[in-house]
């Protein structure tokens, strides 16, 4: 079997600068993003709502009383706008070239609490082979009316799952919480990198570190003491500057634990061939 490798990534503050609503969305309602966020912040707390729902809403309040048109193909302009860190541009075909020489099929995947809209017009939406992310359901007028799925940091996990078992589908519960022998798991927690940001990640961080796969934050000055005191609490296993460039540290690092997973798969196979012949025998 081919070996698989899949890179799971947070997208805002770990792909691009800062919050994907930031570059185009808040801006369009006349609001800084901070009076935006400490709103939303405020509204969700005081009604005990979920952090994800109560933006969600508020950019609905926010349109309707500003007479702003939100619709998915506004959203998906939104995302023309964001700033990416440096290298992220051409990061995914880099390593998916270093895959290609050692025999591994690499794949990409978003699992974010922003918006699956804004990041489906960014310059990087095609690298992904699924993009999990909040998003809106909308009427036949386009128009959103309510939310189709609002990934909050603890629910990013079971996304990790789907795509560990492979099935991708959110609508599809029934085959994500089959039994399932390890062996036929499309790609073992093993053969998985999560890079991310900060604390919403160490759910998921946390499953890399229990099943056997790899945790790497990334960080910009602001952050950078917060993803330090993870890599001591042992919550991620690597940390670097959001630098994706050719020849950074980032970039040395994921080559060599993709290299290291395509060992690690093939003498897995040879053993499960070897016990095969034996049992035949």
């Amino acid at each position: 079997m081919k070996t698989i490798v899949a890179l799971l990534y947070d997208f805002d503050k770990t792909l691009c600068t800062q919050d994907m609503q930031n570059y185009t969305f808040i801006p369009s309602l006349g609001m800084e993003p901070g009076s935006f966020w400490q709103e939303a912040n405020i509204f969700g707390q005081r009604e005990e709502m979920d952090g994800i729902l109560a933006y969600m809403y508020m950019m609905l309040e926010k349109s309707r009383a500003l007479n702003v048109s939100l619709t998915r193909d506004f959203l998906r302009r939104c995302g023309r706008n964001i700033d990416f860190f440096p290298g992220v541009t051409d990061w995914f075909e880099r390593v998916n070239a270093h895959g290609r020489t050692l025999g591994v099929q690499v794949e990409h995947y978003v699992i974010s609490s922003g918006l699956r809209e804004i990041i489906e017009g960014s310059a990087i939406a095609d690298a992904f082979t699924k993009i999990y992310a909040s998003e809106f359901y909308y009427n036949a007028a386009g128009a959103p009316v309510w939310p189709r799925l609002a990934v909050n940091f603890t629910a990013k996990t079971q996304f990790v799952y789907r795509i560990n078992k492979g099935v991708l589908d959110v609508a599809d519960d029934q085959k994500l919480n089959d039994s399932m022998p390890d062996d036929d798991k499309r790609v073992p927690f093993t053969n998985m990198i999560y890079i991310g940001d900060g604390l919403s990640d160490v759910p998921c961080m946390k499953m890399m570190r229990a099943y056997g796969g790899q945790a790497i934050a990334v960080y910009q000055e602001a952050n950078r003491a917060g993803v330090e005191k993870l890599l001591r609490q042992k919550r991620v296993d690597f940390i670097y500057p959001a630098d994706y460039r050719a020849g950074g540290g980032l970039e040395r690092t994921v080559k060599d634990v993709i290299q290291k997973m395509a060992v690690s798969h093939r003498l897995s196979e040879e053993n499960w061939r070897q016990r095969q012949a034996v049992r035949k025998d």
